[in-house]
């Protein structure tokens, strides 16, 4: 089962081509250039380095946040366009539950950290059990400072990871020892980890509805508020 996966959420462009045993490609790149610019030359550099082809896919899976929101509509609006000109089924995954997998296998807890405006962060917290990813604390907008003293309480470690670490690391450092920094590699969202998901999602015939589908945004944008 041929997946594609499009990951937008932050600066980071992410295109991933998993099938059922392996990932087979994987396009990363951390640029200020627009999404707009980089996203769809990056799928189409992707499919072709492989020598597949949208008819070749089971379907397509994009994040859908929480995080920037041009980049959470520039993403879904191209995953909804090859979906719908292919003829594919879509699958939309969470933004946090995709990145917290980064940190699969760790002892303690998982904590993806994204950058909001307003001096927030979206977060949730996560546990590795049994094999599984654990969903603690469901994702949210939250002050860091407030957030880490919720952390403090669990009295364990806590594996950060997110582009929200850098800005507020002397929060998150607060929790002295208990707190934990994944390598920069893991440290922010893949589109193989989306694809995964939604390949799960697929096997299980649990796709979304093309035209229903929306950005998880948490919060209104400006343009919203200013409405």
């Amino acid at each position: 089962m041929l997946v594609l996966g499009i990951e937008t959420s932050t600066s980071v462009v992410s295109a991933a081509l998993v099938d059922a045993e392996k990932l087979l490609a994987e396009v990363y790149l951390d640029s200020k250039e627009h999404h707009s610019r980089r996203l769809l030359p990056v799928i189409s550099s992707l499919l072709g380095e492989v020598g597949v082809k949208i008819k070749d896919l089971a379907g397509i899976a994009v994040a859908l946040g929480p995080g920037s929101f041009t980049g959470l509509r520039i993403g879904l609006a191209t995953a909804k366009g090859l979906a719908h000109a292919g003829g594919k089924p879509l699958v939309g995954i969470p933004t946090l539950d995709a990145l917290a997998l980064n940190a699969a296998g760790v002892g303690g807890l998982i904590c993806p950290v994204v950058v909001a405006r307003r001096e927030e962060i979206y977060t949730a917290l996560y546990r590795w059990q049994e094999g599984r990813l654990r969903c603690l604390v469901s994702p949210q907008a939250v002050n860091p400072s407030s957030w880490v003293l919720k952390l403090a309480s669990y009295g364990e470690p806590v594996y950060f990871l997110g582009d929200a670490v850098m800005p507020y690391r002397k929060v998150w450092e607060e929790l002295h020892e208990r707190a934990a920094f994944l390598p920069s590699e893991n440290a922010l969202p893949r589109a193989a980890q989306v694809a995964r998901q939604g390949q799960i999602r697929l096997s299980r015939n649990r796709g979304d509805d093309l035209f229903q589908l929306k950005p998880l945004y948490l919060r209104p944008s400006a343009a919203e508020q200013k409405a």
